[in-house]
């Protein structure tokens, strides 16, 4: 499974990306509202250090607009994925860019039948949002099992990016399920590490070390 950073914070990606743990990251106009920074500038630096794809949104709503600012946005490296909502403009335009060879990532996506139609429409992503239906008491990780079965019944190579992730369980869910990506704010991503045996583990062993004392270095 890869990982993606949920964020626009630029430290957060430079940590996670510096310590190995990072294949890409994905940005939209919350994130970047919360960034303080300009759009274009903060998604350029973003993708000039992060090897994998970036996502940057559109935020037109009709196919025309939509179609133009992705061909904009494709200009800042050949590792930005042009995010587009899952509407029949955003489709449209999905075909269209999926066709001139760029990567597209089809966000909003809260049905199968949803995921179905951006795979018949090139997508390289489809970001089904997990918590979002969670919050609305459905299950956010059968929508991910669905849509597993139907690419897998067809062939279809689009990777399912799991999004609006919000806790390490998650994580272990989507993985089992078989998604591709799970994308996730850097406090999550830290907190997959976390475990309180391996806390006291660790603690035991040092406290033995200090007893012997001696040194490594």
């Amino acid at each position: 499974m890869k990982f993606f950073a949920d964020t626009a914070d630029v430290d957060a990606i430079r940590e996670l990306n510096d310590a190995g743990l990072l294949d890409g990251v994905t940005t939209n106009p919350s994130l970047i509202m919360k960034s303080g920074r300009d759009f274009k500038e903060v998604v350029t630096e973003i993708a000039g250090f992060v090897e994998g794809p970036v996502s940057a949104e559109t935020v037109a709503t009709d196919h025309e607009t939509m179609l133009a600012e992705g061909r904009e946005l494709a200009k800042i490296g050949d590792n930005i994925a042009i995010k587009v909502p899952l509407t029949l403009d955003g489709l449209k335009t999905c075909k269209v860019l999926s066709g001139e060879g760029r990567m597209v990532n089809v966000t909003l996506c809260f049905s199968a039948n949803q995921a179905l139609l951006a795979a018949k429409a090139g997508a390289t992503f489809i970001s089904p949002f997990i918590g979002r239906l969670d919050d609305i008491n459905l299950d956010g990780m059968e929508l991910i099992s669905d849509i597993r079965t139907i690419y897998d019944n067809y062939g279809f190579e689009t990777q399912i990016l799991a999004a609006s992730i919000r806790t390490v369980n998650h994580v272990t869910e989507a993985a089992r399920i078989g998604a591709d990506v799970a994308t996730m704010p850097p406090e999550v991503i830290k907190k997959l590490a976390d475990h309180p045996l391996t806390t006291k583990g660790l603690d035991t062993f040092l406290a033995d070390w200090e007893k012997t004392g001696q040194k490594i270095l």
